[in-house]
């Protein structure tokens, strides 16, 4: 693994995967595109044994099956607030795991998604993965993208992220990820 101060160390990340609910996910912009994105993220976190929290916003229905099956005994942090730090138990599920990154993904990108980017960017590194968020309409997630990144949110990809966190070749973990790529 390198030891370069700008990547991502996976020892110090955690997945958190917002509101990708059932009753949400139908109206949100390329949806399949975005549904796909996390998926692929979870399992890679599987692989990687990288943490992931889950959240699902109240009303809004169960995560979408998919990504719950990836997740065995994984419990959603459920929610009434946008921001995910409005919750106590999502802030002691952060701090019982103790990592100084977080990586977003899910829906919706100018709301929750946003507010939680902004939020934890005031104590931590932020990353959100750009093809793994999504709004009910493009502006909306083209103008929260321009936000988060105003305030110093970094922007990554799905495939930018696997492959950074990876780090090499040839190992195990990286035949175990190929077909999420491919």
């Amino acid at each position: 693994m390198s030891d370069s101060p700008v990547l991502l160390r996976r020892e110090e990340c955690v997945l958190v995967v917002i509101d990708a609910q059932e009753k949400l996910m139908p109206v949100i912009h390329d949806k399949e595109s975005v549904a796909a994105n996390i998926l692929r993220l979870v399992k890679f976190a599987g692989i990687i044994g990288l943490p992931v929290v889950v959240t699902e916003q109240q009303k809004l229905g169960p995560t979408l099956p998919d990504i719950k099956e990836a997740l065995p005994g994984c419990q959603p942090v459920e929610k009434i607030t946008f921001d995910c730090f409005g919750e106590e138990s999502f802030r002691q599920r952060l701090a019982r795991l103790d990592r100084g990154t977080i990586l977003l993904c899910g829906i919706e990108s100018h709301i929750c998604v946003c507010q939680t980017a902004l939020t934890a960017s005031a104590s931590h590194k932020v990353q959100v993965v750009s093809d793994a968020v999504g709004s009910r309409a493009q502006h909306n997630w083209v103008i929260a993208l321009e936000r988060m990144r105003a305030r110093g949110v970094v922007l990554t990809s799905t495939e930018m992220l696997i492959y950074e966190l990876l780090g090499r070749a040839g190992s195990e973990e990286f035949r175990a990820t190929l077909p999420l790529v491919k």
